[in-house]
């Protein structure tokens, strides 16, 4: 069975940025894959900020990511960048890490004005983690991410259309790597 895991790189779990990550989490799982989902900010702030890689919970985290088949990279953007949060968590993965994983980088950001993040940013980083199948990514601006009631968030049309290309690409390049899908 294909295992992919989702790394949360938002410094809170009310960001927008869930939207898009429960959003994958749920689509990936309707197609049979097992899905685990790694909120960097639920780490002890101490064990990412010291690079603790003796502790408990970064050896834990460490091997959700080792044993995935696919990574899906997502951060909010600050800066022209991804967030800090989610670099702390980056420098504690091994240079190649990212060896023989699919990776798909999910972005959110305040406005159009980011979109090359991804490209200038985030890409670069999985790529010297090893990552040498990185799909084209999904950047989203947070209008159309909203906050429902219920505490989920919506999508917006084009945001789900193309989120839904991305992971089909991700589904299909798992099958296409002989990564069985039930």
């Amino acid at each position: 069975m294909s295992h992919v895991v989702i790394i949360a790189g938002a410094p809170s779990k009310r960001s927008r940025l869930t939207g898009l990550t429960d959003y994958s989490e749920h689509k990936l799982a309707e197609a049979g894959i097992t899905v685990e989902v790694i909120h960097v900010a639920d780490l002890p702030a101490e064990d990412l900020v010291q690079a603790r890689f003796d502790s408990s919970f970064v050896r834990d985290a460490l091997a959700v990511v080792e044993a995935a088949d696919a990574v899906i990279v997502a951060t909010p953007v600050y800066k022209a960048s991804y967030s800090g949060v989610l670099k702390l968590f980056l420098d504690l993965i091994p240079q190649e890490g990212l060896r023989g994983k699919v990776s798909l980088p999910l972005v959110i950001g305040g406005s159009i004005a980011h979109l090359l993040a991804i490209d200038y940013a985030l890409k670069p980083v999985l790529a010297a983690l090893g990552g040498r199948h990185i799909l084209g990514g999904v950047y989203a601006v947070d209008q159309g991410v909203d906050r429902l009631d219920d505490g989920k968030y919506g999508l917006s049309e084009d945001i789900t259309a193309r989120l839904d290309r991305s992971l089909d690409e991700l589904i299909l390049t798992l099958e296409k790597d002989g990564i069985t899908i039930t």
